[in-house]
């Protein structure tokens, strides 16, 4: 068996159903599509923040490596803090024009969603 043969069993240790079959949860990633082909959202956002306000990057169509670099390139040209979840880019303070103007820089399509 290969060296990762536990992982493939995912936790199972034993099963008495015959029909068992042991799945692949590997996760295809989406190919990354050209800054040209992303239509990005970037909005302001206070919701659940504790009245803090945040910029939000929605819409990436793409690897999870990528849009972590995307996020860092926004934030290291913005000077703030951020992250990246459930393939949303956050930046910290409200810098959706410049963020926008960034973007659009890049050759991404862009627009400012309500919020």
């Amino acid at each position: 068996m290969s060296p990762d043969w536990k992982d493939k069993l995912g936790g199972i240790v034993y099963s008495t159903n015959p029909d068992f079959k042991i799945e692949s949860e590997q996760e295809s990633e989406i190919e990354t599509l050209k800054p040209q082909n992303q239509d990005l959202r970037v909005s302001l956002d206070r919701k659940q923040r504790g009245g803090k306000k945040v910029t939000l990057v929605t819409g990436f169509v793409g690897t999870k490596a990528d849009l972590e670099t995307l996020g860092k390139k926004l934030k290291s040209k913005c000077g703030v803090g951020g992250t990246v979840k459930d393939g949303n880019i956050i930046i910290q303070g409200d810098f959706v024009e410049r963020i926008i103007e960034l973007l659009k820089t890049d050759g991404y399509k862009v627009k400012r969603s309500g919020g």
